[in-house]
């Protein structure tokens, strides 16, 4: 008789849309790890993918954690493997906002490259996610920085920077529609549920990403 495994769910992003296909190796890799620590101890149920979304975005802005919620709130399960503690949330306060809203629903995130890492109630153990955290957040920032240096030698060289680019007229008709009251509530959706539901349906903003909730309100404007 085979063995009974506790049930789990897995949880992977990716950040960049440059890195999001078939061809690129961030899924599988993130696949391969969590599966190789699953061996023996879980059995996954389902997995969970956010494309070209950023770890600094909270989770309950991410289509794919928020459908990752409702499932293992439907199913009763009880662990939540991610590849690092990073690949769930980069910034500090959402890594630890994140995992205070997981806890509090009696779900337990395992980062499979160092499962004690959120468990642990040592000092030592508390100094170093706040520690890892903030080196996460720092690296983040550098590269927003040099992104943003970038674009200013452009600017400078060529006199002008790129303005935002038009909405298309599909995704405005989708944001409009999805902005409807519900004719069994008399409820509006909100910002942040619309820009899901937008990414749901195919449409994202540059570098393939949601549209943040400011953006949804100029659509409706």
């Amino acid at each position: 008789m085979s063995a009974k495994f506790s049930t789990s769910v897995a949880y992977f992003r990716t950040s960049s849309a440059a890195n999001v296909g078939s061809e690129k190796d961030s899924e599988r890799r993130q696949a391969e790890a969590v599966a190789a620590y699953a061996a023996g101890r879980y059995e996954i149920t389902k997995t969970f993918y956010d494309a070209a979304i950023s770890g600094a975005d909270p989770i309950d802005a991410r289509p794919g954690f928020v459908r990752l919620l409702d499932y293992c709130q439907e199913h009763g399960i009880g662990v939540v493997l991610v590849e690092n503690a990073g690949r769930f949330a980069r910034d500090l306060a959402v890594q630890l906002t994140g995992h205070e809203l997981l806890r509090k629903r009696g779900i337990e995130l395992i980062p499979v490259d160092a499962p004690s890492y959120f468990t642990d109630p040592s000092p030592t153990a508390e100094l170093v996610r706040q520690i890892l955290g903030a080196v996460s957040q720092f690296e983040k920032a550098a590269l927003v920085a040099k992104l943003r240096h970038a674009r200013d030698r452009v600017r400078a060289a060529q006199g002008r920077c790129e303005g935002r680019k038009p909405v298309p007229a599909d995704t405005l008709a989708a944001a409009r529609k999805l902005a409807r009251r519900s004719p069994k509530t008399g409820k509006r959706r909100s910002l942040r549920v619309i820009s899901a539901e937008l990414a749901t349906l195919g449409h994202l903003g540059p570098g393939g990403k949601l549209y943040y909730p400011a953006s949804v309100a100029r659509m409706l404007d």
